[in-house]
């Protein structure tokens, strides 16, 4: 597996009044016989959105070549990766992770069956059997298709689908997030169209399944469901301890509307306020009126709440701004990623032997969802900096027998791509 060295610092042996001596390359750390905590002069600083983090464009937009994000999204049909006769064929997937890795960006995909004023994209060896029969009736005012989800063959599909893509790709680091879910743009509702549990939309029974297969499926991947899968009205999950376990992650698709607090708080809350202490949190800011996108970035926000409050209340990682370009510049777009998930600082560095121990805090709004070590030489230490939660503090130990006086201290994650960084705070003087 390869190893990405993602952060660089010079790191100076120190003492009181200076730097240590060192001799052959090693500093004195030895008096009567004992060793010595002596620390390090280490300074550093983050200057870009970090990994997994920030406002996310479409991957078509035209403002997307930028260093101001580090993710892409795109809506993906089901019949874009599996052929009229049932094959697989991943190369358009393929295709836009390799474009948005070639932008330095990884990206975020969503999955869905339908989609207002559009066909399913239910493939065609299942549209296309006799006992496969697709509702179609107006939703935002446009002419949809519906699924069929008393269809068997569409069940088992959609199980064998996502553990197909998770054997392609669990562990590949061009994906950050997957987001999956049903009714329209997969965001678990039909608030606009006929919505039968069933028949237009998957019974409570078959999404228990579902969420289980997609739990026993993803090991490395964060997979995220829509907020509205709070409503009972659709989904199993409410009430249900087993299903409230799974450790999905959850996207807010009308993220700072002007019934936030009212209506998507108690959604969150539903799912568990404290799921994003393992699996993280995104979504996408409103389009519900005119001024939520113009205003989605502006210091009091579209009503009154500022993003980057919102974004400490809850703990997100990433949200999708495609139309901040038009509205904020790529500066204010970056700031505002910066205020989104992770963020480490060295509060303490020092050696005793061969042995250097960092304290390392998280000051970000969100815990770091996969696995990134701190590293001298490529040479990683035991622990890993997922899950450090907001406001708390570990030590991370690493070996560095040789210590020469200059050091190369980074953090190392085969999640992300090679040209990306995770940065660092530090500054030990």
């Amino acid at each position: 597996m390869l190893i990405r060295i993602v952060a660089f610092i010079v790191l100076l042996v120190g003492a009181a009044g200076g730097l240590a001596h060192a001799v052959d390359g090693a500093p004195d750390q030895t008096v009567d016989g004992k060793q010595q905590r002596v620390p390090f002069t280490l300074v550093s600083a983050i200057t870009h959105v970090q990994p997994m983090t920030g406002i996310v464009l479409w991957s078509d937009n035209p403002n997307v070549d930028t260093d101001a994000i580090q993710l892409e999204f795109r809506y993906c049909g089901y019949d874009e990766v599996v052929r009229p006769d049932g094959s697989y064929d991943f190369s358009r997937i393929e295709t836009l992770l390799d474009a948005a890795a070639s932008r330095n960006h990884q990206m975020v995909l969503r999955f869905y069956f339908v989609y207002p004023g559009k066909e399913t994209t239910v493939p065609e060896f299942i549209r296309s059997r006799s006992d496969y029969e697709e509702t179609v009736a107006k939703s935002e005012g446009k002419r949809t298709h519906f699924c069929d989800w008393g269809n068997d063959t569409l069940q088992q599909f959609t199980l064998d689908f996502y553990q197909k893509f998770a054997l392609k790709y669990d562990e590949d680091p061009r994906l950050a997030y997957l987001e999956t879910g049903f009714g329209l743009w997969a965001e678990y509702h039909i608030y606009d169209g006929p919505r039968k549990l069933g028949v237009t939309f998957p019974s409570k029974r078959f999404q228990a399944r579902f969420l289980q297969r997609m739990q026993s499926s993803f090991r490395h991947l964060p997979w995220m469901v829509s907020i509205d899968a709070s409503d009972s009205r659709y989904s199993p999950i409410e009430g249900n301890a087993e299903l409230m376990l799974l450790r999905f992650g959850v996207f807010d698709d009308s993220f700072l509307c002007k019934q936030h607090a009212r209506e998507n708080e108690n959604d969150w809350k539903i799912l568990r306020s404290d799921r994003w202490k393992h699996s993280p949190g995104g979504g996408e800011f409103s389009y519900y009126t005119n001024l939520d996108q113009r205003n989605a970035l502006a210091a009091d926000g579209p009503h009154g709440i500022a993003f980057e409050s919102d974004a400490r209340k809850f703990h997100i990682s990433f949200m999708i701004g495609n139309d901040q370009t038009r509205y904020q510049s790529m500066e204010r777009i970056r700031q505002a990623g910066l205020s989104t998930g992770y963020r480490f600082r060295v509060t303490d560095a020092v050696r005793s032997g061969s042995t250097v121990e960092l304290q390392v805090r998280n000051e970000g709004v969100a815990p770091l969802y996969r696995d990134a070590f701190f590293a001298i030489g490529g040479q990683r230490a035991g622990d890993s900096l997922k899950g450090l939660l907001p406001g708390e503090t570990m030590t991370v130990r690493l070996a560095d027998s040789e210590h020469p006086t200059e050091h190369t201290l980074s953090i190392e994650s085969d999640h992300i791509l090679p040209t990306q960084e995770i940065q660092f705070v530090a500054d030990l003087r």
